[in-house]
């Protein structure tokens, strides 16, 4: 009876030595408090009580940096969220070297995108944030590469303005629409006058002014009650000497 419960409780000891780590973990394994080795996955086996297993995530995280109301070079206040994208690549310095490396990693690129944005003016903010944002992501990357984590990508989401540069800049563009349609208007007032001068110069040429002249007098002095004096300028006569042969 006795050496049936030995039996059993060794049998219970080695079921609770059983350790299955996912495609996407490693298993950080710890012998009365040392690092010893990193199970892989699959199968594994650790000897009970002696050893203990951290298992890590490896896949790629996602976590938000919360908004920053930051002062751009050319003191303007903007509010900044943005999100961080990284990865552990070595299980055992991400469990061993920091305490929380998902908040470690969110803290550093908070602050970091705060020192990185203070020195850009606005301009350049606005439309150069993937440069900005690859920027941040370098200087995040350097820290926590003794981490075991690498940042794989730092993505701006929004930047919020003030109320009155928002006014002040739907002004500008309002006053930049005004100023191309006026060019755009112009273009084609000054295509049109080409094109009615190379009209005139073609109608005078061949003598068709002159029958247009006519044609209007005729409609003109339709009712034979009215009295309409026209002047005919030197390039109708001479339209008409045209027609003549004269």
């Amino acid at each position: 009876m006795l050496i049936a419960s030995v039996v059993v409780v060794l049998i219970l000891l080695a079921l609770s030595g059983i350790r299955i780590i996912d495609q996407y973990e490693r298993g950080i394994v710890l012998t009365l408090g040392s690092y010893t080795r990193t199970l892989s996955p699959g199968l594994n086996f650790v000897i009970p009580i002696f050893e203990r297993v951290i298992k890590v995530d490896i896949r790629i995280t996602t976590s938000d940096i919360p908004q920053q109301e930051v002062i751009t070079k050319d003191n303007v206040p903007v509010g900044i969220n943005a999100v961080v994208y990284f990865q552990v690549t070595k299980p055992e310095d991400a469990v061993l070297k920091i305490q929380d490396y998902t908040y470690a990693v969110t803290q550093y690129a908070q602050t970091a995108l705060r020192d990185v944005i203070g020195g850009v003016e606005l301009d350049s903010l606005l439309v150069e944030r993937q440069k900005i944002a690859d920027e941040i992501k370098k200087i995040v990357d350097i820290e926590t590469t003794d981490w075991g984590v690498d940042v794989t990508a730092i993505k701006i989401q929004d930047i919020e303005l003030p109320a009155d540069m928002k006014r002040a800049m739907a002004k500008q563009a309002e006053a930049e629409r005004e100023r191309r349609a006026t060019i755009i208007r112009s273009q084609g007032e000054l295509a049109a006058s080409e094109n009615l001068k190379k009209a005139m110069e073609q109608m005078a040429s061949s003598g068709a002014i002159s029958i247009r002249t006519l044609q209007t007098i005729e409609a003109t002095t339709a009712n034979p009650a009215s009295t309409v004096v026209f002047a005919l300028p030197i390039e109708v006569m001479e339209g008409l000497k045209k027609l003549t042969g004269k």
